[in-house]
């Protein structure tokens, strides 16, 4: 798929249109369900294969954040070879009481993955969590920025955002071609 055929395939999978309550509090009357992306082999590879090309040199690990991250980074990671590690958002409370699972993170250069964008609240929790465990992180990479002050929130705690799509380029270019 290239990058027009990409944009139409999420829009497509996963645009839905009503009222909805987002993580960051705010109402939305159009939502990403990026369940519905990431659940189609054909999009998710591609997406991971599009995605693999923005990942910074030097990167050691990729670090999916529970949920939808993870399964973004576990396809860039097969792409690319750099090993996955999988962020949750809290420590685990038995077994292994983990906060992150898979690849060591201590002074290793990684780069975060997350599906969805909205104020980056999440993100800037979970990176101040690895960074707390001495993961060196200055870039995050998703699939759609929904352009609602995660860029700038992200920035402010000395982040760099480099998303696949930013929502509306995902809606201007669904909008130019017929949708089935």
């Amino acid at each position: 798929m290239n990058h027009q055929e990409l944009a139409e395939a999420i829009f497509k999978a996963s645009n839905l249109r009503g009222e909805f309550l987002l993580r960051s509090g705010q109402i939305s009357n159009e939502y990403f369900d990026k369940y519905l992306f990431e659940c189609q082999p054909a999009i998710l590879k591609s997406i991971a294969e599009e995605m693999s090309k923005m990942v910074p040199s030097g990167t050691d690990v990729l670090a999916g954040l529970e949920m939808g991250g993870i399964p973004v980074g576990t396809m860039i990671s097969h792409v690319t070879g750099i090993p996955s590690a999988f962020v949750r958002k809290q420590q685990k409370e038995y077994g292994t009481c983990k906060l992150v699972e898979g690849t060591e993170v201590q002074n290793k250069k990684v780069l975060v993955i997350e599906d969805v964008v909205t104020s980056g609240g999440q993100i800037i929790e979970s990176v101040k969590q690895l960074r707390n465990l001495g993961a060196i992180i200055t870039t995050v990479l998703c699939v759609i920025d929904r352009e609602s002050g995660g860029k700038e929130n992200l920035a402010q705690n000395e982040l760099n955002l480099l998303p696949l799509f930013c929502m509306g380029e995902l809606n201007a270019l669904a909008a130019n071609q017929p949708m089935q």
